[in-house]
């Protein structure tokens, strides 16, 4: 059974300023995207079979294993792309380290993974232009953790243009118990921007000037550690080339590195 290990790293957003709402429903946004050394794994076989079927197992209890999952949804849109009569049985196997719903990426990277992962195993039938549609299709990070390193992000942020690569040390906090949503964030962005609420440009990420004064947890890291940035839709914040002391009901992992490529096999 052809198997592949592929290594899946987490974002930050080093700056993320919302644009204009699109008719679509979603947001042009300009945003300075950076993976760093934080992975998720995935183990993912393929075989021949008479139906196509897709499982998913992992490590961590607190996502789903079924067809909501992004890892499910990218390998059945791979799948049903394949100009072949044939059937196939995927298994794949999510080892999850990044937080779930933390503003670091993890379901779209982990998703993008999976159509890297994909394309590897059966020769791939795809090149680079077409798996970047593919993962245009299902969100808005997947294109950034596909090509990773640091990149503008604009659009929906499936546009990238390359930015100079810069080593440095990452440090990451998050409430242990709190998980944010893009919905949530942006959706509260929305309405504090109709409102007219001042103070934005005081934040390098406008989801963070979004939120901040519903969370008394985020409020907590921001006044402690005032150079720190909320990464994305959050609860995680980075500083950089410095560490988080280890807080009671806090998640922290210090000592990251910025790395300069996506997704990637592990040999």
């Amino acid at each position: 059974m052809p198997k592949i290990k592929i290594q899946c790293p987490a974002k930050i957003n080093y700056s993320l300023k919302i644009v204009r709402k699109r008719t679509d429903g979603f947001h042009d946004i300009e945003s300075v995207m950076q993976t760093i050394s934080l992975y998720d794994y995935l183990l993912i076989n393929i075989e021949e079979s008479d139906t196509n079927q897709i499982y998913l197992s992992g490590s961590n209890d607190e996502i789903p294993y079924d067809e909501s999952n992004l890892v499910y949804k990218a390998a059945k849109l791979f799948i049903a792309s394949l100009n072949t009569d044939k059937c196939y049985e995927i298994n794949i196997f999510i080892e999850k380290n990044i937080p779930v719903a933390a503003g670091l990426a993890g379901g779209s990277t982990d998703a993008a993974g999976t159509f890297y992962g994909l394309n590897k195993l059966l020769d791939e039938p795809f090149n680079r232009k077409e798996l970047h549609k593919f993962c245009s299709s299902l969100g808005s990070d997947l294109n950034f953790c596909l090509e990773g390193g640091t990149q503008m992000t604009t659009g929906r942020g499936e546009i990238l243009t390359p930015q100079k690569y810069i080593a440095q040390n990452i440090s990451l906090i998050k409430p242990l118990n709190l998980g944010i949503s893009a919905k949530e964030a942006y959706t509260k962005f929305s309405k504090k921007h109709l409102e007219g609420d001042i103070n934005r440009d005081e934040f390098v990420n406008d989801l963070e000037w979004a939120i901040l004064d519903d969370y008394p947890e985020l409020q907590y890291i921001k006044s402690k550690y005032p150079n720190s940035i909320m990464s994305g839709s959050g609860a995680t914040y980075f500083v950089i080339d410095n560490n988080f002391k280890t807080e009671h009901g806090y998640w922290v992992c210090n000592n990251l590195k910025t790395t300069s490529v996506g997704v990637t096999e592990v040999v």
